[in-house]
């Protein structure tokens, strides 16, 4: 079973500048000659850490990792005012031209592969090739799993706690009442909200664990504005038509695609990647029987790592 490569430092760390007040964190690691692949961490909301780096063989890949807007170590940190997924796809683009790529393979994992399949969709000339791992597709009823009826048939009692906590009633809706919350000009009540949300979010994304799942408060500054961003985008649709992914699915281009997904992924279901795969018929799914969603499984870290040493021998 393969692992994630040793430890690596970037070779170079920026801010990218925008037409906005937003500055974009990047770091480069690994081979500045070689195939160029970008890192599209999930969320919306959270970031990138050293382990992202680890997925890629240092000696075969030019690496590329950025925060996107509002999150970790960009700038102002929390901000959704000019934070949409037009923006974001607009820095991924702007980021290609900046570091002078031609072209490059995309990896993004859940809101990180939503990010993928559409700067595929939009920029299919930029592309090399496209690894997935536990794809969300940023609908309605995707959403709905999640928060309002789906996975909380698995986790009823979860799911109680979350909602008995939050004094929500039956007739309440989730989402906008979460984003009334996470932005409110209390401080308590923000706080309150996303470790709510935090605790039940986590407790699914983690169900496969052996250990039951605690949150991590000691920022609650870095918990409040992951929530805030995550709400902004969930509260606007994602910025995008329904179904948008899917419908314009045939502009991305005949490149090497994997789509990875494991089986009891609960929190974006197979059936997201089995329909990407459907509609891409020459993309490889690999379906990991021991996984769930994180890319931090051991068996996911396996069939990820594989993919790109896979993917890499193609493009030599």
């Amino acid at each position: 079973m393969k692992t994630l490569y040793p430890e690596c430092e970037p070779f170079e760390t920026g801010l990218l500048k925008t037409n906005s007040s937003h500055q974009v964190y990047y770091e480069q690691v690994g081979e500045p000659t070689a195939p160029a692949i970008i890192f599209l961490h999930g969320g919306p909301g959270s970031g990138c850490n050293e382990n992202h780096r680890r997925y890629f063989n240092p000696a075969k890949y030019r690496i590329i990792l950025f925060d996107q807007r509002g999150c970790n170590r960009s700038k102002p940190n929390g901000c959704v005012d000019n934070n949409s997924t037009h923006d974001l796809l607009s820095d991924i683009e702007s980021l290609r031209q900046e570091l002078n790529i031609e072209q490059w393979v995309l990896f993004g994992g859940s809101w990180g592969a939503t990010l993928a399949l559409l700067y595929a969709e939009q920029y299919p000339e930029h592309i090399s090739g496209i690894i997935l791992r536990g794809s969300f597709l940023a609908r309605q009823c995707d959403f709905d799993w999640f928060a309002k009826s789906g996975v909380n048939k698995i986790f009823p009692d979860y799911w109680d706690e979350f909602i008995t906590t939050l004094n929500l009633n039956e007739n309440e809706q989730l989402l906008p009442s979460l984003h009334q919350r996470v932005f409110s000009d209390k401080r308590e009540t923000q706080l309150n909200a996303a470790k709510e949300w935090g605790l039940w979010a986590g407790r699914v994304v983690t169900h496969s664990f052996i250990d039951e799942y605690t949150l991590d408060v000691n920022d609650e500054d870095k918990l409040i504005n992951e929530t805030k961003i995550e709400m902004h985008y969930a509260n606007n649709k994602y910025f995008i038509d329904e179904n948008h992914i899917l419908n314009n699915i045939s502009k991305i281009p005949h490149v090497p695609t994997t789509i990875i997904h494991g089986r009891k992924d609960l929190t974006c279901l197979p059936e997201s990647s089995w329909l990407i795969h459907k509609a891409l018929p020459e993309s490889t799914l690999i379906i990991v029987p021991n996984a769930g969603h994180l890319a931090g499984e051991s068996a996911m870290i396996d069939a990820l790592v594989s993919a790109t040493d896979e993917m890499v021998t193609v493009l030599e």
